[in-house]
């Protein structure tokens, strides 16, 4: 049967509660190696805690790490709540998971993705006092984001997507995602417990640097917290930044890309993105960069989405 896992650390002195989690997605496997190293360098003493605690999951969905795959029974990083009647195994894992999270205040989640092309941080909104995603420590997770060592910042998630379940609900469509709830993963849960946390996306699943970036996140992040002895705290890498903006479903599965689109290509205004199954033609509303563009993603499901520059990481 399968069981999960996590390890903590927790030092003496007070200091932050930091989650580290790996594998969520089970064919995003970096985040797990770069976990157990640093097991192995904290147990063998080449590195100490000085404050807090420090909590690292290296396999949070073990059902999808076993097949090898993203998800065991459904996608874990969507709809990531607890469940009173848990029918899916990732119902289990959430009900493990949040109460985690709960206690925590800062989170790094470290995935992979499908395309080529280096690493990215994703964050959350800037602070307000909305009804989608309230925040109030847009700086703190912003200063963590720049700590990683990555060069580029990604917002804009969790608003775009729920004005793409107001479309679909105006449009008619079914189905059970229509709730901004499907956009809620471990980051979106951690701030709704009033914590904070970034989604570090380390690389290409099987790219061999893939493990080193996320490895390197992590030291930066216990030495930007001032959780390791003796660390430094890492210089603030320059930035660029692109907010999401828009999100174009899949109508038919006859809709096809003009291209073989990759996350981040940079689509000038008027291009052909792709043609509905009845003719209709998709082009660029203004100079737009493309992001996560899946060909297979079912009728009625997010085909891809659009962001555009942002100064918000300068």
């Amino acid at each position: 049967m399968l069981s999960f896992k996590s390890v903590q650390y927790v030092s003496p002195r007070p200091g932050p509660r930091l989650l580290v989690l790996g594998t969520v997605h089970g064919n995003e496997v970096c985040g797990g190696i770069a976990i157990r190293r640093l097991i192995d360098a904290l147990d063998r003493g080449e590195m100490a805690l000085d404050c807090g605690t420090l909590t690292l999951v290296p396999i949070s969905n073990p059902l999808a790490f076993q097949k090898g795959e993203r998800n065991g029974d459904r996608n874990l990083n969507r709809r990531l709540m607890p469940t009173a009647t848990p029918r899916e195994f990732e119902d289990h894992a959430a009900n493990w998971l949040c109460p985690l999270l709960a206690e925590h205040e800062v989170l790094l989640d470290l995935h992979s993705f499908q395309g080529g092309g280096p690493g990215f941080v994703m964050v959350g909104p800037r602070d307000n006092t909305g009804a989608i995603e309230p925040f109030v420590h847009e700086a703190k997770e912003q200063a963590f984001a720049r700590a990683l060592g990555v060069g580029r910042g990604v917002w804009g998630w969790l608003s775009t997507y729920a004005a793409g379940v107001q479309r679909r609900a105006a449009a008619g469509v079914t189905g059970g995602d229509l709730s901004v709830d499907y956009g809620v993963g471990t980051t979106e849960f951690m701030r709704r417990q009033g914590g904070w946390g970034v989604t570090l996306e380390c690389g290409q699943h099987q790219a061999p640097e893939a493990p080193e970036v996320a490895y390197r996140a992590i030291v930066n992040a216990l030495a930007h917290l001032g959780m390791l002895r003796d660390a430094l705290p890492p210089v603030p890498a320059s930035m660029d930044g692109l907010q999401i903006f828009e999100v174009v479903d899949r109508a038919s599965e006859g809709d096809g890309f003009a291209r073989a689109w990759r996350s981040f290509d940079a689509v000038p205004a008027g291009a052909l993105i792709g043609t509905r199954a009845d003719g209709r033609e998709l082009r660029a509303p203004e100079d737009v960069v493309m992001l996560f563009p899946n060909d297979r993603a079912p009728a009625g499901q997010e085909w891809f989405y659009l962001a555009r520059p942002s100064e918000r990481f300068r």
